[in-house]
């Protein structure tokens, strides 16, 4: 097999172009417009984005979860707040979201602050849940270390009996957090690597700045 150069890897992107008569003049309508095209491209995994975080030492920390909640209030996703990114959110909120959808040659890029979404919100996604990911949540000390699968396995099936009649209660350390966004940008691929950016930037309550950036 020949050697792989990966500085050969490339490609041209030509699905299209994107202009600024083509945008909403809210971002989160526009985000929710090409989310739609990415589910009814039949993209996998399309509400997957990465969510990336900073430690106390400013080293940034990345991870994929799946996307659980779209409003003009911000983007939310559920966590164990023992976590790794939930403690590095408690001590620097500013998070930054990514969603690669590479098929449609687009990007979206998501930066703001993260609060706690409220314990009813997150009990009704938390019921919402398969019976099975709700005890993995029980189950789970989400970024500690464990020194098997089978041990995991067996905190599994422990929370399995514990929990055999009734219903599964919330856990007081997991929820949902919302990220209030203070910048999105839109990226669409284009050929000769002259891509098309636009970022929204939060300007005045209930309105949004636009402008085009260089590729």
């Amino acid at each position: 097999m020949a050697e792989l150069s990966i500085d050969q890897v490339r490609r041209e992107y030509l699905q299209g172009g994107l202009n600024r008569d083509q945008l909403k003049d809210c971002p989160i309508a526009q985000f929710e417009h090409w989310l739609k095209q990415a589910v009814d491209a039949g993209l996998k995994d399309p509400t997957a984005m990465t969510v990336a975080t900073v430690d106390s030492e400013g080293q940034p920390s990345q991870r994929i979860v799946l996307l659980k909640g779209v409003s003009e209030a911000g983007f939310v996703f559920y966590t164990n707040y023992g976590s790794r990114k939930a403690q590095e959110i408690s001590q620097n909120p500013r998070v930054s979201l990514h969603f690669p959808w590479h098929a449609l040659e687009r990007q979206v890029k998501i930066a703001g602050r993260a609060e706690k979404v409220s314990q009813q919100e997150s009990l009704k996604y938390f019921l919402s849940r398969p019976e099975e990911s709700q005890l993995a949540a029980w189950a789970s000390e989400q970024s500690r270390p464990v020194s098997s699968r089978q041990l995991l396995m067996q905190q599994f099936a422990s929370m399995k009996e514990k929990f055999t009649a009734g219903k599964i209660p919330l856990p007081d350390f997991w929820g949902g957090y919302r990220i209030v966004p203070e910048r999105i940008e839109f990226w669409q691929g284009g050929a000769n690597r002259l891509h098309d950016r636009f970022e929204y930037r939060k300007a005045e309550v209930g309105s949004w700045d636009i402008k085009r950036l260089a590729p």
